[in-house]
């Protein structure tokens, strides 16, 4: 969840990394407390988070960059995970990958120039066996063909208005 906040970015550092003083190895939860506060990490973070950690800029870069779940930039306000696992590739997901980025007009990793959508190729979601799956927000959606695709887009649209 994004809070709006007057603090500069260097104070939401600070706060995010006193929320875990004295824990053991409080690098992810710190880049966790910013992405929530902020939307994403954006690189001028990076040096902010290593010298109150006491770590390289290297080791923050690295593993923000290692994990999926960190962003430098926002997302749309509907992220969509599309698994593109074995699993999945075997019942459609290929194919399906075509028909979300024609629909959404954006390739995987990309936000749509209006800040709707987010897609992200993920290579497991755990629902192998009901593939192919797909993620918007926190739901997982099984066995989804271009037409369920599309049936989730208009309830994602219709939310929205």
């Amino acid at each position: 969840m994004i809070q709006n906040s007057s603090l500069s970015l260097a104070e939401t550092v600070e706060a995010v990394v006193q929320q875990h003083a004295g824990q053991i190895g409080p690098l992810m939860l710190v880049l966790h407390g910013l992405q929530e506060r902020l939307g994403c990490i954006p690189s001028d973070a990076i040096p902010l988070v290593a010298k109150s950690l006491n770590l390289s800029r290297a080791e923050v870069h690295g593993v923000m960059h290692f994990y999926h779940d960190f962003r430098s930039e926002p997302a749309g306000r509907h992220v969509i995970q599309l698994c593109r696992a074995e699993a999945c590739q075997a019942v459609g997901a290929r194919a399906l990958e075509v028909h979300v980025t024609g629909k959404l007009g954006i390739k995987p990793g990309e936000t749509s120039p209006d800040g709707t959508y987010t897609l992200e190729p993920v290579y497991c979601l755990g629902n192998c066996a009901c593939g192919p799956s797909i993620r918007v927000g926190d739901a997982v959606y099984a066995r989804v063909t271009p037409e369920r695709f599309d049936q989730l887009c208009d309830a994602m649209a219709e939310a929205e208005s």
